[in-house]
């Protein structure tokens, strides 16, 4: 972001509260916070099994949670299983809340849920594929769902 939205001038970089922000040179009042984006992720159970969902974009040996953006109003447990039945065509229900995780990569903190879902899976247009793994066959991954994923596991296989 270089100009303000509010009037166009150039924004510059200030010190504000201990963090760099991007503030209207021309003292309009914007101040640009850069708080985080909220996002929930899903790990689905289903049929017994962790299901792991590849977007439609991703290298074909990606796999990953269920995720999402929260609309306006909603809340993470009304989203996650908003996503869940909008992605995979499941109806599923909150097991857990698994915990809330920074992703700065995309300046995002996900709300992670454990979710049990049932129903014939029928992926969206953002799904490429799906697969079904057992518990102790999941492998987790560094950043982004891949800690929730992997204090989830961790709490089941010890």
């Amino acid at each position: 972001m270089k100009f303000c939205p509010e009037c166009r001038a150039e924004l510059e970089e200030v010190e504000l509260g201990g963090y760099r922000r991007l503030r209207c040179a021309d003292q309009c009042g914007f101040i640009h916070w850069g708080n985080p984006t909220p996002v929930v992720a899903a790990i689905v159970e289903y049929e017994g099994k962790v299901l792991l969902a590849r977007n439609a974009n991703w290298p074909e040996k990606w796999y990953a949670l269920i995720t999402g953006f929260l609309e306006r109003d909603e809340t993470p447990e009304i989203g996650v299983l908003r996503e869940v039945k909008e992605e995979l065509d499941l109806d599923s229900r909150i097991v857990e809340f698994v915990g809330h995780y920074p992703f700065p990569e995309l300046n995002q903190i996900i709300c992670v849920y454990h979710v049990e879902a049932w129903g014939t899976v029928r992926l969206n247009e953002e799904l490429a594929d799906y697969r079904l793994f057992d518990h102790d066959k999941v492998r987790t991954w560094p950043r982004g769902t891949g800690p929730a994923v992997r204090d989830w596991l961790d709490c089941r296989l010890g």
